[in-house]
């Protein structure tokens, strides 16, 4: 499949196609892409303009366009003879008990480790930071639950919020966080859908109706990266137990995804780390070889934000 995933998010984009170029035109600058090397167009701007004729050259080249609402995608335009990709639906179908089961465990494992390594960034003289590292590092039965709670209680610790409890609902901090989370979905969301993947099948959370379990699988290593934000923010910029979701918070929030952070000897931007992340993913199911999946993991406590 073509490589280049492109992102538009300026609301003052003018986005067409000329002579098999994909343009886009931002304050009569112009950039130019072969439509023949691109994937998927996300549009995240909620006021640019798209041309009928990149519709239809978009459709002839195999291109899906994916339209979102504050980062979320809304509607995803295929190409009528790519209404489905039926070889890697088929695979991801088809796909043996054993190789979910490791698929998951190697998600997990992921996010463990990062959340010890977020933990001792922000509290390196926690008292629960050695047992969080060596659960982290083990393979106990329960060693998602019980690293969660520890972290967690890390995480409490740290804000100095003794009423904070981790639960969706709750509201408090969980607002913050909840917040966060929808961000890093929506950017999951978006990456999925431009190379193929069925977000309604997942390896690890449960089906439900109008949801997206791969979503929530592949998500999970990095709901970190949104834990040090918003302690950042709690910590450096709001007042104490301020956590309204502020115009400022919004703004903040969702400039994690352009953070740097270390993927197999890059720096990739956590976005382009999300796309890498899952584009292993889809090797993984299309070979049927588990070890092409490579979750990331936070290899130092150099945390941005």
């Amino acid at each position: 499949m073509s490589y280049h995933i492109v992102n538009i998010d300026s609301p003052q984009a003018d986005i067409s196609c000329r002579k098999g170029q994909l343009s886009c035109r931002v304050d009569g600058v112009e950039r130019q892409l072969p439509l023949e090397d691109v994937a998927a167009i996300v549009i995240t701007s909620f006021s640019a303009r798209i041309h009928s004729h990149l519709l239809l050259e978009a459709a002839k080249n195999g291109v899906a366009l994916i339209i979102c609402e504050d980062f979320k995608p809304v509607s995803l335009m295929l190409p009528a003879n790519r209404s489905s990709d039926t070889l890697l639906t088929k695979a991801a179908l088809s796909i043996e008990k054993r190789q979910v089961e490791t698929l998951w465990r190697k998600t997990i494992d992921a996010k463990c480790h990062n959340q010890w390594v977020c933990a001792q960034a922000l509290n390196p003289a926690a008292v629960n930071l050695k047992r969080l590292e060596k659960t982290a590092e083990g393979r106990s039965q329960h060693k998602e639950s019980t690293c969660s709670r520890l972290y967690w209680d890390i995480y409490r610790e740290t804000l100095a919020d003794s009423s904070f409890n981790r639960k969706r609902d709750a509201g408090g901090l969980n607002d913050l966080l909840n917040y966060g989370y929808a961000v890093l979905l929506s950017t999951v969301l978006q990456k999925l859908f431009a190379v193929g993947l069925d977000p309604t099948l997942g390896i690890g959370h449960e089906i439900r109706e109008r949801s997206s379990p791969l979503a929530y699988d592949l998500m999970e290593p990095f709901r970190p990266c949104v834990d040090w934000r918003v302690a950042a923010w709690v910590l450096q910029q709001a007042e104490f137990h301020d956590y309204r979701i502020t115009g400022a918070f919004r703004r903040y929030i969702t400039g994690f995804t352009v953070e740097k952070v270390g993927y197999f000897g890059l720096e990739l931007s956590i976005q382009n780390c999300i796309e890498s992340v899952v584009r292993s993913f889809r090797k993984a199911v299309l070979h049927k070889e588990v070890r092409h999946y490579k979750p990331w993991t936070q290899k130092n406590l150099r945390w941005d934000g």
